[in-house]
């Protein structure tokens, strides 16, 4: 038995379809509950008795985008940014490709090459932690004082903290 990968909205599918095909949801229903029209759960159901499951997995799974810059272009932009502007933001190499070099790209998809180049970090690789690590005490439950002050705090007698004592 092999076992399908299959995303949540696939799977969901799929348990529709069987229900049209067992006779427990009609096709009008089955199109309202996945956003299609008659005609294309009619497709699906030809492609689950053609193919079974599987032909319900999309075909874009693991291929790349079709909006994907070549990987020629790729590399000439990490190497322009490599070689002028490797101390630069992505913003402002950026503005220099597109000014100098007449290279227009998104700033994310610039910062994305740049990372994956090694030029750039993200906010979370560069941040410094904020907090100097807590070291434990000598004794269990010793407690510390928090203000760092050498004195000692001494409490007076409960009479003294009256407010008819205070004015004496």
């Amino acid at each position: 038995m092999t076992v399908i990968g299959m995303s949540h909205g696939e799977l969901s599918r799929y348990d529709t379809l069987l229900r049209v095909e067992r006779g427990e949801l009609r096709v009008e229903d089955a199109s309202a509950l996945l956003g299609l029209c008659r005609r294309q759960i009619f497709r699906l159901l030809s492609r689950l008795h053609a193919a079974g499951p599987e032909g319900l997995i999309s075909g874009k799974r693991c291929r790349p985008s079709n909006r994907r810059y070549d990987d020629d272009f790729r590399e000439r932009v990490v190497a322009i940014v490599r070689e002028h502007y490797h101390d630069f933001g992505p913003t402002l190499a950026r503005e220099y490709l597109a000014e100098r070099h007449d290279i227009h790209l998104a700033c994310e998809t610039l910062r994305q090459l740049m990372i994956q180049a090694g030029l750039w970090k993200d906010r979370d690789a560069r941040r410094p932690r904020p907090y100097q690590p807590r070291y434990r005490r000598d004794c269990r439950g010793e407690l510390i004082q928090i203000d760092g002050s050498k004195t000692l705090v001494v409490r007076r007698p409960r009479a003294a903290m009256h407010p008819a004592g205070l004015y004496r």
